[in-house]
């Protein structure tokens, strides 16, 4: 997306002299000033600001110097919302990032989040289809055997994690173009089984102590101050309590809660890691997940990943052709236990070069807790 700005080069009251008479008297620039009205910087409401930022997400997305194909019939769009609701993002998410746009809406009032820094760039390693059936046979079969907490109507979900997106800035007036991540920062989210309440704590990316996530909170109608469809309860854990355990009838269902012109598996894609990145997924259901997983076109394994606090496993990834981005779904290599995820760049598109780590994510603690905001004493599981 670029941006250029007009500069005024002349005066407002800029006006031809007359050369016919020698005594023109020049106006006076400060009492002018002093009668011109004071610029305004309204509030942009938040539901528009949300809409403005996925739209500058949008752009990033799709600046890409190749020819794109076809554009997909357009159906309605389901905003990305990684910033203020549960990872989503909105990766869509996703491009996942976060984009610089405080001097686009002047007025509103955000949390000072840390500087950002420096995207670390990664060898970039060929992924290969040829260990997928065995690699998610062994996923499922080590995912069947753990013992997962049942929560209860009143209790809460509570996920902690280390997380860092990518930062995306343009300078209008030079046209530079510069790519960041966030710090890696703690994120910890409390959902309650139905996900009509929940609370969100992300120090500096948040407001401070957090924010809740409760269906009728203010977070929660990011649409024109209208609710998306099938949302919040649509990924939750009585959702997933009701899906199929079989992978293919389970994969037509995250089909469904798809929608837009983006590569469609490519989404159910994300949307599976959307689940077990910050959701207690039962035994049975996340053997289905892996399974599934497998079975949308253009996934592949890489043998050496690692997530954000440094664990190394392999994944089960998918290239964005779209984006660029290969999204990595990191499980450790012995015990196949799910740690985190990683977006790596494959091919240059901006000034994002391949290799560049555009999400990193890990996984610290699954609990099940009695109240939002109430952290397990004894430790739950990763």
């Amino acid at each position: 997306m670029t941006r250029k700005f007009w500069k005024r080069t002349e005066p407002l009251d800029h006006t031809e002299p007359d050369r016919t008479e020698p005594d023109h008297a020049e106006p006076d620039h400060a009492e002018l000033a002093r009668l011109l009205p004071a610029p305004s910087a309204p509030r942009m409401p938040l539901d528009r600001q949300l809409l403005f930022e996925e739209h500058l997400l949008n752009e990033i997305r799709t600046h890409d110097p190749a020819p794109a194909p076809a554009p997909a019939p357009k159906a309605a769009k389901r905003p990305v919302r990684r910033t203020l609701l549960i990872a989503v993002p909105v990766t869509a998410a996703v491009l996942t990032a976060v984009v610089a746009v405080g001097t686009l809406t002047s007025g509103i009032d955000r949390p000072r989040a840390a500087a950002s820094v420096e995207a670390p760039v990664v060898p970039v390693e060929e992924g290969s289809a040829l260990q997928l059936v065995s690699t998610v046979q062994q996923l499922a079969a080590a995912v069947s055997t753990q013992q997962i907490p049942v929560p209860k109507p009143g209790q809460f979900i509570y996920v902690k994690s280390k997380v860092s997106y990518l930062s995306f800035s343009h300078n209008g007036d030079t046209d530079e173009h510069r790519t960041w991540v966030q710090p890696l920062h703690q994120r910890e989210v409390w959902k309650s089984p139905d996900a009509l309440k929940g609370w969100l704590d992300e120090p500096g990316y948040q407001d401070e102590g957090g924010i809740t996530l409760d269906s009728d909170g203010p977070h929660s109608k990011p649409e024109n101050g209208q609710d998306i469809p099938g949302e919040p309860r649509r990924l939750s854990y009585n959702w997933l309590k009701t899906q199929p355990t079989d992978p293919d009838p389970l994969l037509k269902s995250i089909y469904t809660t798809v929608s837009g012109p983006r590569d469609r598996d490519q989404q159910a894609f994300e949307t599976i890691k959307e689940i077990i990145n910050e959701q207690l997924v039962p035994a049975p259901s996340a053997a289905a997940l892996y399974r599934a997983a497998a079975n949308i076109p253009g996934v592949v394994v890489v043998q050496n990943s690692q997530d954000a606090v440094g664990r190394t496993g392999l994944a089960l990834a998918r290239l964005d052709e779209q984006s660029g981005e290969r999204l990595e779904l990191v499980f450790d290599r012995t015990s196949f236990t799910y740690l985190g995820s990683r977006g790596v760049q494959i091919r240059q598109v901006g000034s994002i070069k391949p290799g560049t780590v555009t999400e990193r994510t890990a996984v610290l603690e699954r609990a099940v807790v009695d109240a939002r905001k109430e952290r397990p004493t004894t430790g739950g599981t990763a």
